[in-house]
């Protein structure tokens, strides 16, 4: 059952704090030496702005006015060596950021992507993979530009506003407090401001979600969408969200714009109330032309510090939309999980049993009190109109959904007694729709194992009926199976997906529609290879086709999510009812097709 959808958390659960603390800890504890190493040289590089503003008064006041040649030297050489110094920090801490950027960014993924494939089944009926891949590509990207930004800010420009305010503050406190009186009025337009942005860079970020939904959908779906000329109506749904994008985007640019610009007019008046006191002060005599240069100096060069701090508080509202969908993730958690103390696994072909099992997907009931039995290392067919839970019956197998009620046992355990990864290590599965990666052949068959020696290889090779066509295909088993295995055909793809199941040799085999899209040559090839590779198994078929399951030792029939009969085909057909009349219509239909 999908899982209910949790609400992203509220504004007042996020702050800068428990942003860098929640970094520090999962993602950049193990970077420690190199983010100190950052923030050393930006401090470093942050300092030197109030040492040039110092130097400005000796420059004006000794070097201009007194003409003092030793003086002159000695603010010349600061002045340069500053220079070096600044060069130096800036290049060093941005090549160390960058670095722990991207090593961050990749720790994020991987414990997003590893995170969410842990979680059951039913989550990904309910978020689209677009959606998915927006968060952990784009809102990962958010996050991880705003952290180091955040970092930045504190570590350089506070450096540089603090040592600035200082050189200020010692030249004249009154003209320094002159110029700041409007700060605290920027308060509350601020907070206004920022409440704006989070709500706005939220939407924009949901809005990012569905316009990688939709692209996802275009490019799986593109030969329906040609086939049924729907390119435009594609096109202008894509054009739609592009469009609410924008706005979204703009608006949260608007608030994004403002805080500066409220930083801008509060300096202005600022420096209108210095230039008014400070000037009458130097008309007087009480304070030197190099003394106002200076502080005007230090004051010019705290603007831009002060700007970008400014905008770090509009920046940390964008990212902190990011934060809430990424934890809203991050705080799901699988509910099929493996026991605290695993039975150990059967060894050889075991019995498969469903005793009473229901199972319900929101207020839809899919199974209802199902009970079968399927000896073992034989073959039981699963049979029934559409609908009538046999594929849900496969998914209860494997624990990828658990039932509301009834147990499903292997040999006497029941399957939640198995850790999941051993239960799983029972199966096989092969269905209608081979799922293939963007891979090789080989890729896609070996799945990652390197135990596999090229004799035992091409033994599978052969008996799956691989071999047939690998050398019609330019580069034989490295050939690339394309996009969902858009290279081959039908039939090639099902043979792919039987060699996997051979390769992988358990002791149980699920094959789902694995022969209804084929054509009447391909089918009879797949069936050659899908009794090889039954034999021995402990085999569930569901099968559309009544003839592929004839000779099966046993036929579950369903209906409406019952087993309402079980048995051998001859008795079936002699005991009448559902299996009988099925039988029939696709006898009938058949002769009728031959007829045509």
């Amino acid at each position: 059952m999908p899982p209910p959808v949790p609400k992203p958390g509220s504004e007042k659960d996020q702050s800068a704090f428990k942003l860098f603390a929640w970094l520090w800890r999962d993602y950049l504890r193990e970077h420690k030496l190199l983010l100190v190493g950052a923030v050393v040289l930006m401090m470093i590089e942050g300092s030197m702005l109030a040492l040039i503003s110092r130097l400005i008064q000796p420059m004006f006041d000794d070097v201009f006015s007194a003409g003092d040649e030793n003086a002159l030297y000695f603010v010349g050489f600061a002045i340069m060596g500053i220079f070096f110094v600044r060069a130096l920090t800036s290049s060093g801490q941005r090549i160390l950021m960058a670095l722990i950027k991207q090593l961050a960014a990749a720790s994020m993924r991987r414990h997003m992507l590893r995170h969410l494939m842990s979680l059951d089944s039913g989550f990904f009926q309910i978020h689209p993979p677009g959606q998915l891949i927006e968060r952990v590509q784009g809102d990962v990207n958010v996050i991880n530009s705003v952290w180091s930004s955040l970092l930045t800010a504190v570590s350089r420009d506070l450096v540089s506003l603090i040592g600035l305010l200082a050189v200020a503050l010692w030249i004249d406190w009154q003209w320094t407090l002159i110029a700041i009186v409007g700060i605290p009025l920027l308060i509350m337009p601020s907070l206004l401001v920022q409440a704006y942005i989070r709500r706005r860079s939220r939407n924009a970020r949901e809005i990012a979600g569905n316009v990688s939904t939709r692209l996802d959908e275009v490019f799986h779906g593109i030969n329906p969408i040609k086939l049924n000329a729907l390119e435009t109506y594609q096109a202008q749904r894509y054009d739609k969200l592009i469009r609410k994008g924008v706005k979204a985007s703009m608006r949260t640019s608007y608030g994004q714009a403002a805080v500066p610009a409220l930083i801008d007019i509060m300096t202005g008046i600022g420096f209108l109330g210095v230039m008014l006191y400070g000037g009458a002060e130097i008309i007087s005599g009480e304070k030197t032309n190099g003394e106002f240069m200076a502080f005007f100096t230090a004051m010019s060069l705290a603007f831009d510090p002060l700007r970008r701090l400014g905008l770090m508080s509009g920046q940390w509202q964008m990212a902190a939309a990011s934060v809430e969908r990424l934890q809203y993730v991050l705080n799901l958690h699988p509910t099929i999980l493996s026991p605290a103390q695993p039975k150990t696994v059967p060894q050889g072909s075991p019995k498969i049993a469903l005793e009473n099992v229901s199972l319900d997907y929101g207020e839809l009931p899919v199974l209802r009190g199902a009970s079968f039995t399927a000896e073992a290392g034989k073959t039981t067919a699963l049979v029934g109109a559409s609908g009538a839970g046999k594929s849900t019956v496969f998914n209860v197998l494997t624990r990828l959904v658990e039932p509301s009620a009834g147990t499903v046992r292997v040999n006497d355990a029941a399957t939640t007694e198995f850790e999941l990864a051993d239960l799983r290590g029972l199966f096989s599965v092969v269905t209608q729709d081979a799922a293939l990666f963007d891979e090789t052949l080989r890729d896609n068959i070996l799945l990652g194992r390197n135990d596999v020696d090229e004799a035992h290889l091409k033994s599978v090779l052969d008996a799956a009926h691989v071999s047939d066509f690998l050398p019609s295909l330019i580069d034989g088993l490295d050939s690339p199976a394309g996009p969902r295995g858009s290279n081959l055909s039908g039939g090639q793809r099902q043979r792919v997906a039987i060699a996997r199941a051979l390769l992988r040799d358990t002791p149980i085999l699920l094959l789902d529609e694995a022969t209804s899209a084929l054509d009447t040559k391909s089918e009879a090839i797949v069936q050659k290879a899908l009794e090889k590779l039954s034999t021995g198994r402990t085999t569930l078929v569901i099968a559309h086709r009544l003839s592929t399951i004839r000779n099966a030792d046993s036929i579950v029939v369903m209906d409406q999510g019952r087993v309402v009969d079980q048995g051998d085909h001859d008795t079936l057909m002699a005991r009448g009812g559902i299996y009988a009349d099925l039988h029939r219509l696709q006898f009938s239909q058949k002769e009728s097709q031959s007829d045509a």
